[in-house]
């Protein structure tokens, strides 16, 4: 089976939407299916308005059409309602194929952090986008029940995964003795960082990661240690590291830096907010609060074993069954009637007159 992926997001790019689909890709690899990717490098691209760092795919309906045809895939995907994700849609509406999508980003909480568009705007945006989709697949209950009270219809559940070999306890300290508060993840406004920054904790604060904001923050909290973009082994070193891992954002959708960390053994501190309360079991694997001071300092105290057991529950060969699940199941009766409606037309010409 091949599955043809139209993302916006893709490598070089690092964020949870493609780290998500890379693992994805492997998972579904060991289970012979193919993840053919049709993201931004196949086309001329132009920086992104307040993120030039990412190539926004500059539209060529008939290019893009041609490699859909050519990937000849089984099934077709849409994760992001960038270029790429309207141009694949655009091909799919236009030849009555059936295709699925995916929720992964809250936009109108980004662009409202940037700019004075009205977030009911953004959201009529998406809500027409996902409207033709067989259905939408989202990573948490609360997240879904959001989309509903807001018109979106046929969300499916598909929940995500951490590779618990990488991302294990281990016995370095590579900031000191602590006690450490980490952060990590993209370094821009929506993520709310300085909620976690302002906050007059014991010890050491560091952030892990880079983004349009790095600057500023750098400049503006000199005693934060900054390391950067870390991956692999060394992101698995920063998080194992830490005390409590310190989620300030109240816009993402899921939080996969959240897993990686309870998978080290780390607490979470962060706000009861989508994301956070469908991942945190509060007093087990961490502590979620209004107050984010009082969550990180209890957080501090939870044992980091149980920590551990709570993200063993998060594999990434469950996600893979499940996602494959919802393409079958969202699919498979849209291509029934599909092919019902083509027989009747069939035989409706083959009648004599």
């Amino acid at each position: 089976m091949r599955i043809l992926l139209a993302t916006d997001a893709w490598t070089p790019q690092i964020n949870g939407v493609v780290r998500t689909y890379q693992r994805l890709a492997h998972e579904l690899k060991s289970i012979g299916v193919e993840l053919v990717v049709l993201g931004p490098e196949n086309f001329r691209c132009v920086p992104c308005p307040s993120y030039p760092e990412i190539g926004l795919a500059l539209p060529d309906q008939r290019h893009c059409s041609r490699l859909i045809d050519e990937a000849k895939v089984n099934a077709i995907h849409i994760a992001t309602e960038g270029p790429v994700g309207w141009m694949a849609r655009r091909h799919c509406r236009h030849r009555g194929i059936p295709f699925t999508t995916s929720f992964h980003t809250r936009f109108a909480d980004y662009v409202s952090a940037r700019w004075p568009i009205p977030e009911s705007w953004v959201y009529a945006i998406q809500r027409r986008f996902h409207s033709r989709s067989a259905g939408v697949m989202v990573a948490t209950e609360s997240l879904a029940s959001d989309l509903r009270r807001r018109g979106f219809e046929r969300l499916m559940p598909w929940t995500r995964g951490v590779d618990t070999e990488l991302f294990r306890p281990q016995s370095v300290r590579l900031f000191g003795d602590g006690p450490v508060f980490l952060y990590a993840g993209r370094v821009a406004v929506e993520k709310n960082i300085e909620a976690f920054l302002r906050l007059d904790l014991p010890g050491v604060k560091v952030v892990v990661g880079d983004g349009p904001q790095l600057a500023e923050l750098e400049a503006t909290y000199p005693d934060v240690t900054f390391t950067g973009v870390r991956e692999g082994a060394d992101l698995a070193a920063c998080y194992a590291s830490a005390d409590v891992f310190v989620f300030p954002s109240v816009t993402d959708t899921f939080g996969m830096v959240m897993l990686e960390a309870m998978a080290c053994g780390v607490p979470v501190a962060a706000f009861p907010v989508i994301g956070p309360k469908d991942l945190v079991t509060t007093g087990v694997s961490g502590v979620l609060g209004k107050d984010l001071k009082e969550a990180a300092l209890a957080a501090y105290q939870l044992d980091r074993a149980r920590v551990r057991e709570a993200a063993l529950a998060f594999t990434w060969p469950t996600a893979a069954a499940l996602f494959l699940t919802n393409i079958e199941s969202a699919l498979g009766p849209v291509r029934q009637r599909s092919e019902s409606r083509s027989r009747e037309l069939k035989m409706s010409r083959a009648r004599p007159v």
